[in-house]
């Protein structure tokens, strides 16, 4: 066998050696990124910086987008982050995962995730202020129909994933309609999200309300129940998750209300289907069930966020408000089956060449 060199020897070690992937301790990552141009620098305070999402780690390192890849992140570091960190643990009360928290004057919701070297927080900074309804990016004859439904009554259920800006739409919706036609609104919200509580002013003269709620042990259907007893005009509702909920909004729905409220869906479709799937296996029975959607529908938005930077992408489906008058989708929806794709090709024909629905 041939005698190899020190150097060939060397070689093959080098070679044949496994590559580990390189882990950096908290520490050592936090030096390395104080020179690092890719981390925030300067003075800031949290309310001051510009960010939608803050990731703080057991370790209570704090990141956020870099800005420099679609997902890559980068150590953000602000004056008054300890006190921010402390702000947002305390808070935590071991039970709820989701929560929101005032920090001087603004709202952040937070979600916590049990990691395997303790608690991970994902933090969202909330708005100061509710978008219009026109600059949501819907297209202008959707807008118009959509404000077109603030005196009437039913449900305006508004559908999509996680992120997709549902909170947003269903609280511009609420906001206009307060703007146009005045009245009493309610909330249901754990937690509370959007700044809607206050005063609203109509070009008439009249006044509308909202008061914001939270359900006590994040029981919903005592939290619509108990805001029912004040008669508003208007619920809002941030999630339909069980039988028993989507059975109380319907109820509430084809009693005189307009409740905008939200489910986790993957299009119209898948929409209606999970809420046909509640409602009929709730305690009114199928027959009933399939009856109660077709009278309490009154409008089914599904949209996503797409494209960079982010806009919406939507489809909609509308009934007659008209509950005496002939309705194709309220006929779909009471003969159990759920397909509404031929009536949503069918309005949104009419929405562009400028043709009333109904």
């Amino acid at each position: 066998m041939d005698k190899q060199t020190p150097e060939q020897q060397s070689a093959k070690e080098t070679t044949s050696a496994p590559v580990k992937p390189m882990v950096m301790s908290s520490a050592a990552l936090l030096k390395r990124e104080a020179s690092n141009k890719g981390a925030d620098t300067g003075p800031q305070m949290i309310n001051d910086a510009k960010f939608t999402k803050l990731y703080i780690t057991p370790e209570k390192v704090c990141y956020t987008k870099s800005g420099i890849s679609a997902s890559g992140l980068k150590i953000a570091k602000y004056i008054d982050l300890p006190d921010f960190a402390r702000t947002i643990v305390e808070a935590f009360n071991k039970q709820d995962l989701s929560y929101s928290v005032d920090y001087k004057g603004r709202n952040y919701q937070v979600e916590v995730i049990q990691t395997i070297t303790g608690l991970q927080f994902c933090i969202s900074r909330m708005p100061v202020s509710i978008p219009d309804v026109e600059k949501l990016g819907y297209t202008l004859s959707v807008s118009k129909m959509l404000q077109s439904l603030g005196d009437k009554s039913g449900l305006i259920l508004v559908a999509g994933s996680s992120g997709s800006g549902k909170t947003t739409t269903m609280a511009s919706l609420l906001k206009k309609y307060l703007q146009l036609e005045g009245g009493y609104a309610l909330t249901v919200e754990d937690p509370v999200e959007l700044p809607l509580d206050g005063v609203y002013k109509t070009v008439k003269g009249d006044l509308g309300i909202c008061k914001q709620t939270t359900p006590e042990n994040k029981d919903k259907l005592k939290g619509l129940k108990h805001v029912l007893r004040s008669k508003p005009r208007y619920i809002y509702l941030n999630e339909i998750d069980s039988s028993e909920v989507a059975e109380e909004v319907l109820k509430i729905s084809t009693s005189g209300h307009l409740v905008i409220a939200s489910i986790k869906a993957n299009g119209i479709n898948d929409a209606l289907k999970i809420l046909a799937r509640y409602i009929t296996t709730s305690s009114v029975g199928e027959d009933m069930g399939y009856n109660l959607l077709a009278n309490g529908l009154l409008a089914c938005i599904y949209q996503e966020l797409v494209g960079t930077p982010k806009h919406i992408r939507a489809e909609c489906l509308f009934a007659n408000p008209d509950l005496s008058a002939g309705c194709q989708v309220r006929g779909m929806l009471r003969s159990g089956n759920i397909n509404a794709t031929t009536q949503m090709e069918q309005q949104k024909g009419k929405m562009e060449r400028g043709q009333p629905l109904f």
